[in-house]
C-alpha cells in the first residue's frame, strides 16, 4: 500500500530551514517528479539538485468539478478530464523511473495533532492505538483508514503524534490515475502539508493557503506543527470577501495563543490571485505582525517565485523537502 505521509523535511543545506518543522521525516522516499492533482489543476515538476535548476514543469487546467475533494466522498467526478491533463503533464515531465510523488487536494487527507503521555515504538503497537484514538473524530469508518504519524515535542515536555488520514477507496482513486500512466505513488501527501517546507524558521509562522474552494490555516513554531485548521468556504477565491478568511483565521490565531501563551510572529498567505497582497496587510494589522509574499527569501529563483505565484507553491516545497 502506498505511503500516505504527513508533512515534509527542510532543505538541509539552507541555515534558516535546518531547525524548521523538526526534519519531519527524514527517511522518506523522494522520487524525482512530483505530480499535484488539484480541484483546478494538474500539474508536474522534476528539478535539479536545486532550486535553480527547474528541469521539467507543466500544468493543465481542470474543468470545474472534474475533481471534488472530500475525506468521505468520490473525489473523481470526470475521470477523463482528469485523465488526459494527467497525461498531457507527464508526456511533458517524464518520471525517471515508476514512482512519483503525488500531492492531493487538502479536504481529502484529514491531519491531527493528539497528545499522548507515552506512545508505541513500533508500528504494530502504535496503528491499533491510533485507530482508536481517531475512532470518534473521523467521519468514516477507522478501519477503512490509510494512516501515516510522525513524533514532535509538545509544549509540556511530552510527546504528540502528528496524524495523517485519508480514506483507502479516495486514495485509490488517485492512486489509479497514476497507474493507468505506468506510475506509482511512492509517497502520498496532502498539497498543504509539501508546501511547509517554504516557511523559514523565524518563531512563530501562520500560512493561510488557498486552493480551489478551500482555506487550510497552519501555525508551526520551533519545529512542531501548533495548528492545522482546513475548511470548505464554497467559492473560488474572487468571490471570497476579506472577513470569510478573518473568521477563519481568527479562531486559530485564538487557539494558538491560548495554549502556547505565544503571540504569531510572520505571516505568510497564498493562493488568493490578486487581492492577495492587499489580505496580507489587512491581516498582518489584525493580527499584529510582519506579512511577507511565500517565496520571500532571496535563495528562491525566479521559475521558484513563478511557481508560487502561479499557486503551485506545493511543488516548491516539496523540492525543498529533498534537501537540495
Amino acid at each position: 500500500m502506498t505511503s500516505l505521509t504527513t508533512t515534509a523535511a527542510p532543505a538541509h543545506a539552507r541555515e534558516t530551514r535546518r531547525k524548521s518543522l523538526s526534519r519531519w521525516l527524514d527517511a522518506m522516499p523522494h522520487p524525482g517528479v512530483v505530480v499535484e492533482i488539484a480541484s483546478t489543476h494538474v500539474a508536474a515538476a522534476r528539478w535539479g539538485r536545486t532550486l535553480a535548476h527547474l528541469a521539467a514543469f507543466s500544468a493543465e487546467r481542470l474543468p470545474d468539478s472534474a475533481v471534488v475533494p472530500s475525506a468521505t466522498q468520490a473525489n473523481i467526478a470526470d475521470r477523463e478530464a482528469v485523465r488526459a491533463a494527467l497525461h498531457a503533464v507527464l508526456s511533458r515531465v517524464p518520471p525517471q523511473g515508476s514512482d512519483v510523488a503525488l500531492l492531493l487536494p487538502d479536504p481529502s487527507i484529514r491531519v491531527f495533532i493528539l497528545p499522548f503521555d507515552t506512545f508505541p515504538r513500533s508500528t504494530a503497537d502504535a496503528l491499533p492505538l491510533l485507530r482508536w484514538r481517531l475512532k470518534k473524530s473521523l467521519p468514516f469508518d477507522a478501519e477503512e483508514a490509510v494512516i501515516s504519524w510522525m513524533r514532535q515535542p509538545s509544549r509540556d515536555g511530552k510527546t504528540e503524534i502528528v496524524a495523517a488520514v485519508a480514506r483507502h477507496k479516495i486514495l485509490r482513486e488517485y492512486e489509479s490515475l497514476l497507474e493507468d500512466e505506468g506510475c506509482f505513488a511512492g509517497v502520498v501527501q496532502s498539497s498543504t502539508l509539501a508546501t511547509l517546507p517554504i516557511l523559514e524558521d523565524r518563531g512563530a509562522i501562520l500560512l493561510a493557503r488557498f486552493s480551489g474552494k478551500n482555506l487550510t490555516t497552519v501555525i508551526v513554531r520551533r519545529g512542531a506543527l501548533c495548528v492545522y485548521r482546513s475548511t470548505e468556504l464554497g467559492m473560488d477565491a474572487e468571490g471570497l470577501r476579506p472577513q470569510a478568511i478573518f473568521d477563519e483565521v481568527f479562531p486559530a490565531v485564538a487557539f494558538y495563543q491560548d495554549t502556547w501563551s505565544d503571540r504569531i510572529d510572520q505571516l505568510r498567505i497564498a493562493g488568493f490571485g490578486p487581492g492577495e497582497e492587499e489580505l496580507r496587510q489587512a491581516l498582518a494589522r489584525e493580527i499584529g505582525c510582519p506579512a511577507e509574499p511565500l517565496a520571500a527569501g532571496a535563495e528562491f529563483t525566479a521559475e521558484a517565485r513563478s511557481l508560487v505565484a502561479q499557486g503551485l507553491e506545493p511543488l516548491v516545497g516539496w523540492h525543498l523537502n529533498r534537501g537540495a
